[in-house]
């Protein structure tokens, strides 16, 4: 089936629209929307169907696990287990570009986690990322909208030209920013452990736990 591409407003979001995106991912289907960085790939995180289309979509190695987005942060009590580190960075920089590490909940398919037992989460700042959790009443899986290796979208056209119709609805809500992915930091510990510098500068996380 052609990919069906739906417009909606970026601050906004037409609740009918995000339905039909949320029916999608319901039935293991893969959705692109908008993120605070980039554009993402959305499926049921539960799902290990859903799952396997995605990592084949991208071309994405099997050790290489994927990243969430949730609603809010209480959301992601269904999907980790929280350590105060986790939540007094949370409290400082969600909705934002700032993914945490922490341990998964048994509920997420095995195979989203790259063969390790952690999971990256975070708030995004985007309104349709958000409204898309929210619509599913769960976190979303938002790996890049690319083939791995390939270069991020950073608009909804960019994402049909890479993957075609491997995706099942694109919400576009216009260009975001892109530059930079969300920056990744290890917060099971009693420090923080920078995995991956992006968007939010690591000085800055070291600066709001002084």
């Amino acid at each position: 089936m052609p990919t069906l591409r739906l417009s909606l407003d970026a601050r906004r979001p037409d609740a009918t629209l995000l339905r039909r995106a949320v029916d999608a991912l319901l039935a293991g289907e893969i959705v692109a929307f908008p993120t605070d960085t980039l554009y993402g790939l959305a499926v049921d995180p539960r799902r290990r169907d859903a799952v396997g289309r995605l990592f084949a979509a991208k071309h994405r190695p099997a050790h290489a696990a994927a990243p969430l987005v949730a609603a809010a942060a209480a959301q992601v009590d269904a999907v980790a287990r929280w350590t105060p580190l986790g939540r007094r960075l949370a409290a400082r920089f969600w909705p934002g570009a700032l993914a945490l590490v922490l341990d998964a909940a048994p509920v997420l398919d095995p195979g989203l986690l790259g063969g390790g037992t952690t999971v990256a989460v975070r708030v995004p700042a985007h309104p349709v990322a958000r409204a898309l959790a929210a619509g599913l009443g769960f976190p979303v899986t938002a790996t890049s909208a690319n083939r791995s290796g390939h270069a991020a979208a950073s608009e909804a056209g960019a994402v049909i030209a890479e993957l075609g119709d491997g995706v099942s609805v694109i919400l576009d809500a216009g260009p975001v920013a892109g530059g930079a992915p969300s920056t990744i930091v290890d917060v099971r510990g009693d420090g923080p452990v920078l995995l991956r510098e992006g968007a939010v500068p690591w000085d800055r996380v070291l600066q709001s736990l002084a």
